[in-house]
């Protein structure tokens, strides 16, 4: 059994919000300039431009990619053979979240009752989800997720004869209709099957896969291709300002479910697609 200190785990999330939110991932820069190499439309092209230098002066100034700092998504793969010592882990979370978006001079995003509005004043509580797994490490990923997204995503509850086609249809209405709010190019996260929260979450999670990373099971490849097609061919284009490029990528999770049930859900993530993550 290894035992840890959970400060270790408040430090951790800590830097992981601050890099997340400055730093973009290697993934997403190739993925731009990929973009900016087969955007078909001029004024395309310059906006990916842009979004590059947008990036190259975060890193430089240590400013934050965008205005929208997100509210803070954090995933946890805590080893069975782990004891953790010190404290609450969730405090250590939420405290690592009060630390890093307060030394990293993040904007606070969270009102603390969805319908009074206060502000928190430090970004908490952040949303974390927990698996169990085998070994003695923690892996912990951390999401920030702004709202100009996030406010354009759907879940819907399919018929199972509504099949592929109406996964498809789906997933590209909700698309078409989020059209420049959510910042395009995005990255789209489409979660199918299992329950109305259990697609919800999948979807959220699709988000933290590598942009250029493919499914590894045949037909779902299939999918993740079919829909990256179908969205790019409508035209939005980079900041709505039109163009092929309208998503970098799209990354379809499933689980079993019930013999009624499709559910279908769609996370839309900004282009700048922020997430970073450590073992511990």
């Amino acid at each position: 059994m290894r035992k840890m200190d959970v400060k270790t785990i408040t430090t951790a999330v800590r830097d992981l919000c601050i890099k997340a939110n400055i730093y973009l991932g290697e993934d997403v820069k190739k993925a731009f300039f990929r973009a900016k190499e087969g955007e078909a439309s001029p004024i395309g092209r310059e906006v990916l431009q842009q979004l590059i230098q947008n990036a190259e002066i975060a890193e430089k100034e240590e400013m934050p990619i965008c205005q929208d700092t997100g509210m803070t998504v954090v995933f946890v793969e805590l080893g069975q053979d782990v004891a953790l010592y010190g404290g609450n882990i969730a405090e250590a979370i939420h405290e690592g979240v009060r630390q890093g978006y307060r030394e990293g001079y993040l904007r606070k995003s969270v009102v603390e009752d969805p319908l009074l509005r206060k502000n928190t004043g430090d970004n908490t509580p952040a949303i974390i989800y927990y698996d169990i797994v085998p070994g003695d490490q923690i892996k912990i990923t951390v999401a920030p997720k702004g709202f100009g997204s996030e406010n354009m995503s759907r879940i819907k509850m399919l018929k199972p004869s509504d099949g592929v086609k109406g996964v498809i249809d789906f997933v590209v209405d909700t698309v078409s209709e989020a059209g420049s709010n959510p910042c395009p190019p995005v990255v789209v996260g489409v979660g199918i099957g299992g329950t109305m929260e259990k697609a919800a979450l999948m979807a959220k999670k699709a988000l933290t896969r590598k942009i250029g990373s493919q499914h590894s099971v045949g037909h779902l490849r299939e999918l993740e291709e079919t829909l990256f097609k179908k969205i790019n061919g409508l035209g939005i284009g980079p900041q709505g300002l039109g163009g092929s490029t309208t998503a970098l990528a799209v990354h379809v999770e499933t689980f079993p479910t019930h013999i009624a049930g499709l559910p279908v859900a769609v996370n839309i993530n900004c282009h700048a697609a922020r997430h970073e993550e450590i073992i511990l």
